[in-house]
């Protein structure tokens, strides 16, 4: 039976248990879980990171904590009862982990991001370092201090790991974390701000320290031991600091003894913060310990002598830089003369370079110096290793800046200075050592009292270094004699002088000795200075064991009596300095005096006077002896020294103030309660006390005075401690005497107090003194008073001030104070005295606030008071308390509210450090604020509420508390990492506003209705709900859950309080519709189920009201909408979000009489968030794709068509055009921004400042979009539609006359045809996409669209740029249409083919003489359908002959806008599929073979052709397919009986048919022809192998001769080059090796074959074999000609090869009768599906149902990006006139060779630029015009050698005319009558017609020959009606004589109607060849105020 659990709530998983059985619970290892319940070993319960499922576990897998209950029951809360460290800890590492494995994958992803991967490693670390503290707590076994530290150490990892990860601050006291319910606020903001500075700026130290390290001294020339002594020096004053630290080193130059560290490590202790400048120095000095000479040899000398080495000096301000542990190699330095070895560090410092010099190049001493800050008890526990390895102390000389009591020291400094010596009788000076020794006053050697420094033991004696041959030596050695104080007394110090001799002994000679006593005989030891020793002589042999001898001989020239001039006439002495630093020893006299003041009373009076020029360090030394001589004083004779022992004892307390002395108070305080025995004394220093205070007011001078009310803290405890001491011992008697003096002197004091001086009277400085001392003596008062005594002494005396003061009088500042101190005080903390002080605070208090005076004071006090109210103690303990909340509210709460707002409107000070403590007071006051609204009660707030008297109080005090509150909540507030602060923040105003919306209900509703009131609480809630800090969804899951048990989601009931509040406001409710819906709007975005149920339906109140009051609810919609945009693009609301919004909205409709129009209003907004979150989606991803763009253009479309919102109509227009030039899409750009210059008109309206435009007309606005655009169309090389802008915008420049700018604008038009001319340009792919399942975004889901690709881009290169975009979609493999499992799937599908585009300009197209460069424009450009042809087999297939069944699926998609756009892709708007024949299919293939072969021929006739490997390949493939049945299986299939009698309809097809292939093998034979001409020899035998093959060809197809309407035309190869040919008008002369024509205009661009949607057809010849000709012997070879997306629609193909789309070969001149209209039908049926003319102007002579452009199947050559290409290959070359001169006079001398006796007039020299003359042959205009005859007086080209009639390929030579062109050529025609200036007049019959091969192109001769002789150009309407010399052709090839040739293009100036628009001009979507009106585009409603 399962038992709820009593004791067992909390357990940790030991092990992982899976949860396999029934109702189990899977536990994870380390997981906490929360017991439920128990039975027989299991327990029931959850784990603490997912409480909402339940299991089941075996107890055997939980280790039970403890743990305590809150909230026992349902939902009760376990907390484990551990270490608050540990708890922290825990759950700190949980968050961390989860955030550290995200920063992994960030620094995985973003390889560049450096910081995040060093964050990775240091979280890593710290996370470790963390978990082994963890260890060490919580296996206990620590002590107390180092449990502290570790604790210390934890929290301060923890928080810079929180700071690292932009976590909270955590509020602690003492490592634990604070519940910020369990203390005030105040105290909480205290905490925070002090974590915050803390983190900020750490204070710095005041005290420093030098950690040196000695390592080695590096030299060549060592061999020695040395001795290095570092020490601290101060180059300003030019003395030492320190002592010094010393250190031995071997003969290698390393430590002696390296295992002991402290003898090569030291830290110089006790630097001040003025000792860390440039000119304080470490100083080495390096000795040797060896022979007298360095360079000596060795001798029997064995003696060792110190000897000067080396010198070495760094600047301490170099080390402030260095952090971290630094090694310096110090260069050593060695002195020029030995005698200037004692300044040789000052010499180096001030760089006199003459007297020192480098030791040795390669010397160097290596030291690590690292500086220390803090005080030596925290390097202990820092750099814990340091201390415990072991390091030397090295003191200063002297006491530390700030001296401790209790620190003890007695260290004697020698400095051996200098000495002088006599020779001796010598001839040389003497090499002197001196021998020091300490003895005692036994006269016996103090053993280890002489020390060298630091680092080593002290040693019995001390040896100076030897100077060599130096009478006068100079040695600056100091040493350090730690002498105990109790053997000071009768020591002395003997000097022994030794001569060293440098003979083979070696001996030292005793020469002389000095002494000095260390104490004199009064106690007072040997005075600080240098003092001139007596050198006393004596032999070697002298016995100086018995000191008794000498010591009574003087020692001090100083000291000697006047009498012993022989002493003093000596010229031999001995210098020293002396330094005592001593806490016991003196060395002043007056000291000693008054210490001694019993043996002397008679100097009592001048040792009293005197104290007070005593050194102060002198006085805390001895200051427990110097208080009990003056209480000693006091007491015995209090009359006659009562005044100036009371002086004296107010000198010694204020010395005590003084920061180098202050720690000694602790040591006054100890003396107080522990030695002081003056019992009598309080009765002394009151009345002496009171003396003072009487004579204030009269005094005229008040400095004393204010020094005694200084002291009056310590007096006040002497007197206390006096009285206690007397009470003690008298049993409490004069106890009223006591309490009356006291009342006495405080009477005094209030009288002084209460004088109203002037603000610079002394007077009012002295109260001031008094105030800042005043608030101490509470404490001491309380000893003997009751507290209610004492509150009364306080609140009488601060009453007893002033109160009209002057606002800045200092005394103001003071009282305020001392108010803070009272506040502050033992005193006040007792409720007691509270009650008596609070009226006084509070008045004072007040005052100021009111005033904006001394707010930092008034703020602390206020923080004081409130810190001491605790919310538990309030009402029901304490009615005191809540006394005290109603005064306090009373006085201050207004009051308090109104400085916030002051403090917050007022302009910040400009100072940081003013500007620091200015948001410092704003964060107290709103802390203070907050804890007082806290401890309020629901008695409180009624009593606030009902004082006041009027409504107008009322309202003024509701919209003051609902500013503050927005201020409160603003996010600047706090700092950002301060959400506990900002959390209980928000739950008081929660609270505080539940309680204030019954006085709004009750006191502003109905007919009392103030907008104002209620319009501030909405907007307070609204912006309440949506603070970042309430929205848990960003929170961890531990934080969201800490969050919701201690508050939760305050944001609900926020919401359901604005719901309530709504609901009562009535008919009110139209005064804030439609202001308050953007608010709400915003509060229902917050992803919060609940507030949202809540929410929501206040829009359907909202309609309803408007419904009732308007009729309608537009204002509702309009806001919706307006606000919704913003919102969004925020990103604000989700999916969840808009169903919600739709489902709610509805229900609540569904009964209304509205219903209709709402749903209309519901619909419509819901639709509108569609597209904006997946606008939003789009917009998070990095690059611009076109996913971004796409989403922009659906929000676009969606607010002109359905919302008709002009402003964000034009906002995302703006949006959109960014997007595009980001991506470099000008021309889409240029399309986007044409939107908006389409709402502008030509008119001086002015416009106000909108995005990025300035305020200006619209003139100029619309004048500065249309250079944009143009500027854009360049750049995305659209020059056609940029130069239709340019001619705008000069139109209007010409209005205004404005030659200027219209002069620039026609340069600019005119080199916009320039670049049309001169620049290449690439034809963009095009590729159908189909989006399909429900995962897409909605403006993709279930579409299909059509997308320009990037320039270069094939299919494969799409298709990944589209999977890229989109990472989770499918890429389908097949074409056909998808099923409803595929719509409805929740995935995603890409499906992508090619497709071709379908060109409606076919009447530039066709037209005779249009360069390619201009044709290649209307090719790709406003195209709105596209092609994609699917081959396959209808009916049964036939194994031996496949092309019987192949048919083809022709599909026509048709978009809603024409490419290229606003957008690189548009949906498609209606899908129309045919299907073409077998037959006809066969017919397309053929004439596409034809077409590529034509185009090659002619590209290897103009030696365009690198090599002629292409056309052998094509000629192979072609001929041997044929050979190998291709031509024949067309035959077989479509010639034979059974076909023609079962199809009697394809008739016409079939003789078609027949005639393409008679036409291609005449083009082969003249392609053999050519090929034989430029093969080279190599290739010989292939040649041969071909004609072979072909002649094996002509006979399988039955041809012997060619038909005449074939003969008439050998090879009818097209040019696009109206100058391209020359007549000639002698038949049948020239031969394929016959004259190159040079071409004199760039070539049109027609591509020879069609774009086809996958795989393309190799280049190479492999491929040609299996061309659809004929060899292909299954289906499959087929579909490899004429492939489609279902054999591999992932695989790009670019379909037109250079070689063939580049280039097209110029016919040889036809049959010149053929009327033109039959001329167009032929050239129409040689064109590719981007030449051929829609059936809308072409009509087709086949089918008109089903015949559609041919499509492309023989593309044989390299594909376009083909890197091996050349660029003219790769790109569609335009071959100038300009290219071409270099072979202009080939032009005769070919002809003339071949031709023979052919008469050629001359070629005309070329003009000098190209197109730029006014005799050029066309109009400057983006669309081709006609042509008009023009006379011209150029001689005309040579006539065409082909024009006329041939009788068969070979025997004639035909030869091609031609040019290198890109396309097929136009079809005009001149007869040989023509050439010689005559009209042709025979055979002219207009109604016979038959198609022939297409005509070659007019050439420039053409042109001028027509020009001369009144012949019409091209086209023109005379050639229409005018056929010459038709020739009969059969039926089958006959076209309909019903057709005319297309009507002529417009100019473009006529295109220019209404407002710009480039578009065709006449509709491409119809097929029935009617024309109709232009497609315009949708335009929005104009513009009234952009």
């Amino acid at each position: 039976m399962w038992i709820p659990t009593e004791h067992e709530k909390y357990g940790v998983v030991l092990a992982s248990f899976r949860g396999t059985v029934q109702h189990g619970l899977p536990l994870e290892i380390g997981d906490t879980v929360q017991l439920l319940e128990k039975c027989e070993g299991w327990y029931r319960g959850f784990v603490h990171k997912n409480p909402n499922a339940k299991g089941i576990f075996p107890c055997t897998y939980v280790h039970l904590k403890n743990a305590h209950i809150k909230n026992k029951g349902q939902f009760e809360t376990v907390i484990p009862t551990e270490d608050s460290v540990i708890t922290e800890m825990t759950s700190t590492l949980r968050d961390w982990g989860a955030m550290w494995k995200r920063l992994y994958v960030v620094k995985s992803v973003q390889h560049t991001h450096k910081n995040e991967g060093d964050l990775f490693h240091r979280l890593w670390h710290v996370m470790n370092e963390i978990l082994d503290l963890r260890r060490q707590v919580l296996v206990g076994h620590l002590t107390n201090d180092r449990m502290k530290d570790v604790k210390q150490h934890i929290t301060a990892r923890l928080d810079w790991g929180n700071e690292q990860l932009s976590l909270d601050l955590v509020p602690r006291r003492e490592f634990s974390m604070v519940d910020p319910d369990e203390i005030s606020v105040t105290e909480l903001f205290k905490l925070m701000e002090h974590r915050h500075r803390k983190k900020e700026t750490p204070v710095p130290a005041s005290t420093h320290h030098l950690f040196v390290h000695m390592k080695s001294l590096m030299s060549s020339n060592l061999g020695e031991e040395l001795e290095v002594f570092f020490h601290i020096y101060d180059g300003r004053e030019n003395r030492p600091l320190s002592e010094r630290f010393f250190v031995r080193l071997n003969k290698n130059g390393v430590p002696k003894s390296p295992e002991k560290t402290e003898r090569q490590c030291t830290l110089f202790v006790d630097l001040g913060s003025s000792d860390l400048r440039k000119d304080v120095y470490i100083v080495v000095h390096i000795m040797r310990i060896g022979r007298m000479g360095a360079g000596e040899k060795k001798n029997l000398c064995s003696t060792q002598y110190r000897r000067p080495f080396g010198c070495a000096v760094v600047s301490i301000a170099d080390l402030l830089t260095a952090d971290s542990k630094d090694d310096h190699l110090l260069k050593v330095y060695a002195c020029t003369t030995e005698s200037e070895w004692y300044q040789i560090h000052e010499n180096i410092i001030r760089k006199v370079n003459s007297r020192y010099n480098l030791s040795g190049s390669n010397t160097g001493l290596a030291v690590s110096l690292q500086l220390l800050h803090g005080d030596i008890e925290q390097l202990r526990r820092e750099y814990m290793v340091l201390f415990t390895r072991g390091v030397s102390i090295t003191k200063k000389l002297g006491f530390s800046d700030i001296i401790m009591p209790g620190e003890m020291r007695n260290d004697l400094y020698v400095t051996l200075e200098k000495g002088e010596f006599e020779k001796g009788g010598k001839s040389v000076a003497r090499n002197v050592e001196i021998t020091v020794y300490v003895l005692d006053i036994e006269g016996q050697v103090m053993k280890s009292y002489v020390a060298a420094g630091s680092g080593e033991p002290g040693g019995d004696e001390y040896h100076s270094f030897v100077l060599y041959h130096n009478n006068s030596p100079r040695w600056a050695e100091q040493i350090k004699l730690p002498i105990p104080v109790d053997m000071f007394r009768g020591a002395h110090v003997r000097f022994e002088f030794r001569h060293c001799s440098t003979k083979d002994k070696g001996e030292k000679k005793l020469f002389g000795y000095s002494f000095v006593h260390l104490m004199q005989e009064d106690g007072r030891t040997l005075p600080d200075g240098t003092h001139e020793l007596i050198i006393h002589k004596c032999e070697e042999n002298a016995n100086l064991q018995d000191s008794s001898r000498y010591l009574k001989l003087p020692f001090s020239k100083a000291n000697l009596p006047g009498n012993n001039q022989a002493v003093k006439g000596t010229k031999e002495s001995f210098w020293i300095t002396s330094f005592l630093c001593s806490t016991k020893l003196t060395q002043n006299g007056d000291m000693l005096d008054l210490l001694k003041w019993r043996a002397h009373p008679e100097r009592i009076n001048d040792s009293l006077s005197k104290l007070k020029e005593i050194d102060g360090s002198e006085i805390v030394k001895f200051l427990q002896d110097t208080l009990d001589t003056l209480f000693g004083i006091l007491d015995e004779s209090s009359q006659r020294y009562g005044l100036k022992v009371f002086d004296c004892l107010v000198h010694i307390i204020n010395l005590l103030q003084d920061s180098k002395f202050q720690h000694f108070k602790p040591v006054m305080d100890t003396y107080i309660e522990s030695h002081f025995a003056g019992a009598l004394s309080y009765r002394d220093l009151i009345k002496v006390l009171k003396w003072y205070v009487d004579r204030i007011i009269d005094a005229e001078h008040q400095d004393h005075i204010q020094q005694v009310l200084k002291a009056t803290e310590y007096i006040f405890k002497y007197i206390i401690q006096s009285r206690r001491l007397f009470a003690l011992a008298t049993g409490g008697q004069s106890e009223e005497e006591f309490r009356c003096c006291v009342h006495e002197l405080f009477m005094s004091i209030r009288f002084f107090l209460s004088q109203e001086n002037k603000i610079t009277s002394p007077v009012t400085q002295t109260q001031a003194v008094f105030l800042r001392t005043f608030p101490a003596v509470y404490g001491e008062l309380l000893k003997i008073f009751t507290v209610r005594e004492v509150a009364g002494f306080v609140r009488e005396t601060l009453g007893s001030l002033p109160a009209t003061a002057h606002a800045e009088c200092p005394l103001e500042a003071v009282k305020l104070h001392c108010i803070a101190e009272t506040v502050e005080s033992q005193l006040y903390t007792n409720p007691e005295s509270r009650c008596i002080l609070l009226p006084v605070v509070l008045r004072l208090l007040q005052a100021h606030m009111q005033e904006q005076r001394d707010l930092v004071m008034c703020v602390r006090i206020l923080t004081s008071m409130l810190s001491l109210i605790r919310k538990e103690d309030s009402v029901t303990t304490e009615p005191v308390v809540s006394e005290e909340v109603d005064l306090i509210v009373d006085s201050l709460l207004v009051v308090l509210m109104r400085t916030i707002l002051e403090i917050t409107n007022r302009p910040q000070p400009a100072g940081t450090n003013m500007r620091l403590q200015f948001q410092d007071i704003t964060g107290e006051f709103v802390a203070c604020l907050l804890a007082l609204l806290r401890q309020m009660s629901d008695k409180h707030y009624q009593q606030l509420l009902q004082a006041f008297t009027s409504k107008d109080d009322l309202r003024d005090f509701l919209l003051q508390i609902f500013t503050v509150f927005r201020i409160l909540i603003r996010p600047e507030m706090f700092p950002k990492d301060w959400t506990v602060m900002r959390l209980v923040t928000n739950n008081v105003i929660i609270t505080t506003v539940l309680y204030l919306s019954d006085a709004l209900r009750k006191n502003f509703l109905n007919e009392k209705f103030d907008y104002k009131v209620w319009d501030s609480y909405f907007y307070l809630s609204v912006i309440f709900i949506n603070q970042p800090c309430l929205q848990l969804e960003s929170f961890s899951p531990s934080k969201r859950k800490r969050v919701l048990e201690k508050y939760g989601d305050m944001r609900v009931m926020m919401g359901c309080e604005i719901f309530s509040m709504w609901q009562n406001l009535g008919e009110h409710k139209l005064n804030f519709i439609p202001a308050m819906i953007g608010p709400f709007l915003e509060v229902t975005l917050v992803p919060q189920p609940d507030l949202r149920n809540v929410m929501i339906p206040i829009f359907h109140d909202m309609m309803d009201w408007e419904q009732r009051r308007s009729g309608n609810f537009k204002q509702v919609e309009a806001k919706l909408i307006d606000k919704l945009d913003s919102l969004m693009s925020e990103g604000k609301g989700d999916e969840t979000y808009r169903e919600l919004f739709n489902s709610i909205l509805l229900k609540k409709i569904e009964r209304e009489t509205w219903r209709e129009s709402g749903i209309s209003l519901i619909a419509t907004v819901t639709r509108l968030m569609e597209r904006l979150l997946d606008y939003r989606d789009c917009m998070k991803l990095g690059e611009v794709d076109g996913k971004k763009i796409g989403c922009t253009v659906s929000l676009l479309n969606f607010y002109k068509t359905e919302l008709n919102k002009e402003e964000m109509y034009i906002r995302y227009i703006h949006k959109l055009y960014e997007l595009h030039l980001k991506a470099q899409n000008y021309t889409e750009a240029s399309y986007t921004l044409l939107l908006y210059d389409e709402l502008l008109e030509w008119s001086e309206r002015p416009l106000r400042e909108f995005l990025n435009y300035p305020m200006q007309s619209e003139w100029q606005r619309k004048e500065y979009l249309h250079l944009t655009i143009v500027q854009n169309f360049d750049r995305g090389k659209c020059w056609e539609n940029g130069i239709i802008l340019c001619r705008e915008l000069a139109d209007q420049y010409e209005s205004y006359y404005d030659y200027r700018n219209l002069s620039k604008m026609r340069m600019m038009e005119a080199s916009l045809y320039d670049k049309i001319m001169d620049q290449q340009r690439l034809e963009p792919e095009f590729f159908r996409v189909g989006f399909y399942g429900k995962k897409f975004p909605f403006f993709l889901r279930n579409k299909e669209f059509v997308c320009r690709g990037h320039d270069y881009e094939r299919l494969e290169a799409f298709q990944q740029r589209m999977l890229n975009e989109f990472p989770h979609a499918i890429a389908m493999q097949h074409v056909n249409q998808p099923d409803q499992t595929i719509y409805q799937a929740e995935a995603q599908y890409l499906q992508i083919y090619a497709v071709s585009p379908i060109p409606e300009s076919q009447d530039v197209l066709q037209r005779d003489g249009v360069p390619d460069n201009i044709k290649s424009f209307y090719k790709v450009n406003h195209i709105w359908r596209f092609r994609y042809d699917r081959p396959f087999h209808k009916g049964t297939k036939d194994k031996e002959n496949e092309f019987k069944s192949l048919w083809v699926e022709r599909t026509t998609l048709t978009l809603v806008q024409s490419l290229p756009g606003i957008s690189r892709w548009f949906e498609v708007e209606k899908r129309e599929l045919v299907e073409v024949s077998p037959l006809e299919n066969a017919i397309e293939v053929i004439e596409n073979k034809n077409l590529q072969l034509r185009t090659l021929i002619a590209q290897c006739q103009s030696r365009q052709m690198q090599n002629i490997n292409p056309l052998t390949m094509c000629l192979n493939g072609v001929i041997d397919a044929a050979v190998n049945g291709g031509l024949a299986r067309y035959q077989e299939a479509f010639f034979v009986k059974d076909y023609v009698v079962n199809h009697p309809e394809d008739g016409e097809k079939i003789g078609r048919l027949r005639e393409l292939m008679f036409e291609q093998a005449h083009i082969l034979e003249y392609g053999l022809a050519v090929h034989e001409k430029f093969v080279p020899q190599d290739m010989r035998p292939l040649h041969k192998k071909l004609v072979d093959q072909f002649h094996v060809m002509k006979s399988s197809l039955g041809i012997q001769e060619f038909p005449a309407y074939v003969r008439a035309s050998p090879v009818h190869f097209t040019n696009g080059s109206p100058r391209s040919s020359c007549r000639n008008s002698v038949p049948n002369i020239i031969s394929p090796d016959g004259a190159r024509v040079v071409a004199r205009r760039s070539p049109l661009t027609y591509p020879a074959v069609n774009r086809y949607s996958s795989s393309s057809l190799s280049s190479q010849a492999s491929n040609e074999v299996s061309n659809i000709t004929g060899q292909s012997e299954s289906s499959d070879e087929v579909f490899n000609m004429q492939p489609s997306p279902s054999t591999s629609s992932l695989s790009s193909n670019h379909s037109a090869s250079p070689n063939v789309t580049s280039s097209a070969p110029s016919s040889a001149r036809g049959s010149p009768q053929l009327q033109d209209k039959h001329k167009h039908s032929r050239e129409n049926s040689c064109l590719s599906s981007r030449e051929r003319p829609v059936s809308a102007i072409y009509p087709n002579p086949l089918d008109p149902a089903q015949r559609a452009t041919p499509h492309q199947i023989g593309d044989t050559t390299l594909p376009r990006s083909d890197p091996n290409l050349s660029a003219p290959d790769k790109v569609r070359a335009t071959f100038s006139s300009r290219s071409l001169d270099s072979v202009k006079e080939v032009n005769n001398t070919q002809f003339s060779d071949t031709v023979g006796k052919l008469l050629c007039p001359p070629v005309p020299p070329r003009p000098p630029h190209s197109g730029s003359s006014a005799k050029t042959l066309r109009s400057q205009s983006p669309l081709p015009t006609s042509r008009s005859p023009q006379k011209s007086s150029l001689p005309p080209f040579t006539p065409s050698p082909t024009e006329c009639q041939s009788a068969g390929l070979v025997s004639n030579s035909p030869v091609l005319s031609g040019s290198y062109s890109s396309g097929i050529s136009s079809m005009s025609r001149c007869s040989v009558s023509e050439a010689s200036g005559t009209e042709a007049t025979t055979g002219d019959h207009p109604a016979h017609q038959g198609p022939t091969m297409p005509n070659s192109v007019s050439s420039g001769s053409d042109e001028l020959i027509r020009r001369e002789n009144k012949t019409p150009p091209p086209y023109s309407v005379y050639e229409r009606s005018n056929p010459r010399r038709p020739v009969p052709l059969p039926h089958s090839l006959s076209i309909p004589p019903s057709l005319d040739p297309p009507a002529l293009p417009p100019k473009p100036h006529q295109l220019r109607t209404s407002s710009m628009k480039l578009v065709p001009a006449s509709d491409p979507r119809r097929a029935d060849g009617v024309p109709h009106v232009p497609r315009p585009r949708p335009l929005p409603r104009k513009v009234s105020q952009l």
